[in-house]
């Protein structure tokens, strides 16, 4: 981590306000240790420690956010149940700001310092492939709430992930577009500077073009760009019936009002980066219509997900979104691992993640495969009168 007196006012007072801090809802007082787990003696009350590291600042600031709200709700949940194995839980927090290059450096401080016995993140592709080897090599599972990337889980034997992956999702798109929206062409246009928008869009191509579509046009743009009028210019002349866009909320935002104030009337789809709130704020009416897939329904009438969403809107008065339930689901695949291996020891945590067989989570029944990837279903969502609607559920 850089030293305080070199940064900033600003990043200090997010590093006191995040980083390397016990989660206040873990309704504990702080533990100092100086050992891993190994050196708690049997039997011991000694908190369970685990790490978080999310984008709870910056540019992706709602997807952390609201993945933070989630693991806030799960370790409620799990002081209220009497913790793990008879031992509280708590959780070691870091914001990596929305930004390439803290990750790695956060995941060795949670790691060498903290003596975290397993991490939760991060959610964004890029920078759970920053952190990750990290973890890897110093043996502590990881397990991402909502990196898609199919990169993420072939760093190593400790990651884990609780989401759909992009090859998953990029093919639920191309045949929805094709056999729902009847989608004969499609213009795409790809953020470059992410590996989430690449590899979703690559995968579309090929599921779309093997269903007999055609991809007429193909636009690059790199994330915080503010002017794509000329991409989106460029895939209007070649007549589309639909646009597959896939980005995080912030630049979807724009695409989806640029290509409305351009005249473009065609369905707009994306991936689940889309899923936030700031999608509907930046983009206002122009959101109408525009489809993306999400790992979790707030109108789902799964007794388990009604009963999430209506403690997490009572406990933070506002829904939850796909990432706040995966967040949740992270947490508590954990600690059902740490149960069925009876240790709350790194390794033991990791044999007993890999090994998970119909976990019931909020967000569906979860299988940890060969991969270590979750097989599971996605819902495609329809954003409609200013609200994420829920069109159809499709399984792996």
């Amino acid at each position: 981590m850089i030293p305080e007196a070199a940064q900033d006012p600003a990043q200090a007072a997010r590093r006191r306000r995040f980083g390397g801090v016990l989660l206040a809802v873990s309704l504990l007082a702080a533990w100092v240790g100086c050992g891993r787990e190994e050196a708690a003696a049997p039997g011991s009350a000694a908190p369970i420690r685990l790490g978080e590291f999310s984008s709870l600042t910056g540019r992706e600031a709602g997807l952390g956010q609201y993945t933070h709200m989630g693991v806030q709700l799960a370790l409620e949940d799990l002081a209220a149940a009497g913790g793990v194995l008879g031992r509280p839980v708590e959780v070691v927090v870091e914001d990596t700001q929305s930004k390439a290059g803290e990750s790695a450096t956060i995941v060795r401080k949670l790691t060498s310092r903290d003596h975290v016995v397993a991490i939760i993140g991060e959610g964004a592709s890029g920078r759970c492939l920053e952190g990750a080897p990290i973890a890897q090599a110093a043996g502590v599972p990881v397990v991402s709430p909502a990196a898609t990337n199919p990169k993420v889980t072939e760093v190593g034997d400790h990651v884990f992930r609780v989401c759909f992956t992009d090859p998953f999702q990029g093919t639920v798109m191309a045949t929805f577009a094709r056999r729902s929206l009847k989608a004969r062409r499609v213009g795409l246009l790809v953020d470059v500077s992410a590996s989430y928008s690449v590899g979703l869009a690559d995968y579309f191509r090929q599921r779309f073009i093997a269903d007999g579509g055609e991809i007429v046009a193909d636009q690059r743009f790199s994330g915080g760009d503010k002017d794509l009028r000329a991409q989106l210019t460029a895939i209007k002349a070649a007549a589309p019936d639909a646009i597959f866009a896939p980005c995080y909320y912030g630049d979807a935002g724009l695409v989806l009002l640029q290509a409305r104030q351009l005249g473009i009337t065609v369905p707009m789809l994306g991936g689940d980066g889309y899923e936030a709130p700031e999608l509907v704020e930046i983009a206002g009416k122009a959101a109408e219509g525009a489809f993306f897939p999400v790992h979790f329904s707030v109108d789902s009438t799964e007794p388990r997900s009604r009963r999430f969403v209506e403690r997490f809107t009572a406990r933070f008065q506002k829904a939850p979104t796909g990432v706040s339930a995966l967040g949740y689901d992270a947490v508590m695949l954990i600690a059902d691992a740490i149960r069925r291996a009876g240790s709350a020891e790194s390794r033991a945590i990791r044999d007993a993640l890999a090994a998970t067989k119909d976990f019931d989570g909020v967000t569906g029944r979860v299988t940890i495969d060969a991969h270590r990837d979750a097989r599971k279903p996605a819902a495609i969502i329809r954003v409609q009168d200013g609200r994420f609607r829920f069109v159809d559920t499709v399984a792996p």
